[in-house]
């Protein structure tokens, strides 16, 4: 192949023509009419000696050598941006972009939230879009760009992502008001013949990293509920029996009556940190938001 006869916008037209699998959608994407970017589908097909796209039922579908073209394609124009991008000032007054945001529901209380309202009073035209952290996938999430930003112990960060520390909280023991069992004092014999709740996120496991504890030293609770939120677990325990360590940050946080104790064991705490892909690491906007974020943590301690 000639590369001479090549051009970015070239590219371009071959990367939204590849994701649409339409002309007309790729064509209003690019801003151009049906016709140039059939024009331009047609000197593609020239320069690689194939079809690219033939007609389907709906649309258009990619021959076997555009489907080996697409990933390599879209990682080159995305570090042309990148590198585009790093080169502009920024300016959050007047930023328009979307952080997609992976975290659990503790973090999203605790983090997300005073995230949220920092930008909305310096940087209103950044949106946010907060989902569930699922670090099975977080790795391929952000490669792709379906996330941009995580947060995550470090320890579970997949490799490859690079991180930031942003704080550390410990556990802290809570049931309702008045609970019978602490008439006599808080002991760990009291608290392991209590009924507990446990949060496990999406598999309804009942032992957590403090049972792996407990057991290293011939102890067992008796683990009653598993949840798949850090946020119910303080309505439940303020209405029933149930006892639960939850994360200090999030106790503090709670709107409902709870009695806290500390955990009458030891017990590991653990650090929440920032993660994302080196692709992102040099782009000014989301460069900016990690500052803010880190900055926002350090102030609330």
């Amino acid at each position: 192949m000639d590369t001479r006869r090549l051009d970015l916008n070239l590219l371009q037209t071959l990367e939204a023509l590849l994701e649409e699998r339409n002309v007309t959608r790729a064509a209003e994407r690019l801003h151009l009419s049906q016709p140039a970017v059939s024009a331009q589908l047609a000197r593609l097909r020239d320069l690689f000696g194939d079809p690219l796209l033939l007609p389907a039922q709906r649309g258009m579908r990619p021959t076997a050598k555009a489907e080996q073209l697409l990933a390599p394609l879209q990682a080159s124009l995305r570090q042309v941006r990148e590198t585009m991008m790093t080169h502009q000032d920024f300016d959050p007054a007047a930023a328009g972009m979307t952080l997609q945001l992976a975290c659990t529901d503790y973090a999203q209380a605790v983090a997300a939230i005073p995230l949220v309202k920092r930008l909305r009073e310096t940087a209103p035209g950044i949106r946010v879009a907060v989902r569930n952290l699922e670090t099975a996938r977080l790795q391929r999430q952000m490669e792709s760009g379906e996330v941009d930003l995580a947060l995550i112990s470090q320890e579970n960060a997949p490799p490859g992502l690079l991180t930031q520390a942003m704080f550390e909280d410990r556990y802290a023991l809570i049931s309702r008001p008045d609970h019978p069992a602490w008439r006599q004092g808080v002991t760990q014999e009291r608290y392991l013949e209590q009924e507990h709740v446990v949060v496990s996120l999406g598999s309804g496991d009942f032992g957590t990293a403090v049972d792996v504890a407990l057991a290293e030293r011939g102890l067992a609770r008796r683990v009653a509920l598993s949840v798949a939120s850090f946020l119910l677990v303080p309505e439940i325990v303020s209405q029933t029996d149930f006892i639960a360590l939850m994360p200090e940050r999030l106790v503090s946080a709670a709107r409902v009556p709870l009695d806290v104790h500390p955990c009458p064991f030891p017990v590991r705490g653990f650090d929440v940190a920032m993660a994302w892909h080196p692709r992102n690491h040099g782009h000014p906007g989301q460069r900016w938001i990690r500052e803010v974020f880190a900055a926002l943590m350090a102030e609330t301690g």
